[in-house]
C-alpha cells in the first residue's frame, strides 16, 4: 500500500462546504477518476481518506490536505492529472507527493496555522491598537461550550503572533499565527478576545514543528492556487 498527500484550495462561494461535504467531494472525485483507493474493512468498507485540521465553514484556504491511501501504485502526477475538472470551482489540487504510510496523522503533526485575515472599517492604527492590547495581555479568556457545558479557556498561549500585514486602498488586513493544540483557535474566537469585528478570513499555511525546525506538509505549485484564486474572486 502506498500514500499519497494531496494540498487543495478551498475559495469562493465553496468556503460554506462543511468538512464532511469536502470529504464526499473527495470521495466522489476518486471514484469518478477510477483512483485505486484503498478501503477498510468490515461491514461498511469506506475510502482509506485522512483530512487535515477541519476549516471552520466561511473561512477559505490555500492549504487544505488529505493523505489518500492507494491499493495499488500511482505516481503523484498521474493522480493530479485524474483530478482535473471533477471539483467544484474554488477547490484545486495545488500539489501532490508520496508520503510514508503508517506515519503520523496531520491532525497529530500540525501545529499552528496562518492566516490572513480582513479588517472591515478600521485604520492600521485601530488595528495596531487591538494587536498591542492582544499580544501585551497575561491571559484572554474566552467562555466557549464544549461536550454540552460552557468552560472558561485562556486563548493567549494560542496566538502565537500578529501583524497588521496590509494597510492600503483595498483595506486593512490582519496577518496570525495560530496554535492547533492543545485546542485550536478560530478567527471568530479571535475577533472576540481582540474586540473587532474581523472580516473574510484565508488559511494560508499550516506548519509541522519537528527538531527544531518547521515546515508545511506539502509545497504548493504557486501557479495552482493562484489560478485558483483568480477564478474564485
Amino acid at each position: 500500500m502506498m500514500t499519497l498527500r494531496a494540498r487543495f484550495t478551498k475559495l469562493g462561494r465553496v468556503r460554506w462546504t462543511s468538512h464532511r461535504d469536502v470529504a464526499r467531494m473527495w470521495e466522489r472525485a476518486l471514484r469518478r477518476a477510477r483512483v485505486p483507493v484503498a478501503y477498510t474493512a468490515g461491514f461498511s468498507p469506506r475510502p482509506r481518506l485522512s483530512f487535515g485540521l477541519a476549516l471552520p465553514t466561511g473561512c477559505e484556504s490555500l492549504a487544505e490536505y488529505v493523505d489518500v491511501a492507494l491499493a495499488e501504485a500511482l505516481a503523484p502526477a498521474d493522480l493530479a492529472t485524474l483530478l482535473v475538472g471533477l471539483f467544484p470551482e474554488g477547490v484545486d489540487v495545488a500539489a501532490v507527493a508520496a508520503v510514508e504510510p503508517g506515519g503520523p496523522s496531520l491532525q497529530e503533526e500540525v501545529s499552528s496555522c496562518s492566516w490572513e485575515i480582513e479588517v472591515p472599517g478600521m485604520t492600521p492604527d485601530a488595528l495596531a491598537e487591538a494587536i498591542g492590547r492582544v499580544l501585551d495581555a497575561d491571559a484572554l479568556p474566552l467562555r466557549r461550550e464544549r461536550k454540552g457545558r460552557d468552560v472558561v479557556d485562556d486563548l493567549r498561549p494560542s496566538v502565537l503572533a500578529l501583524s497588521c500585514c496590509r494597510a492600503d486602498g483595498a483595506g486593512v488586513q490582519l496577518c496570525a499565527e495560530l496554535a492547533t493544540r492543545p485546542r485550536g483557535v478560530r478567527p471568530s474566537e479571535l475577533a472576540r478576545v481582540m474586540g473587532v469585528e474581523l472580516g473574510l478570513a484565508r488559511r494560508t499555511c499550516q506548519w509541522i514543528e519537528r527538531d527544531g525546525s518547521r515546515r508545511e506538509p506539502l509545497l504548493a505549485d504557486l501557479h495552482g492556487p493562484a489560478a485558483a484564486w483568480e477564478r474564485a474572486s
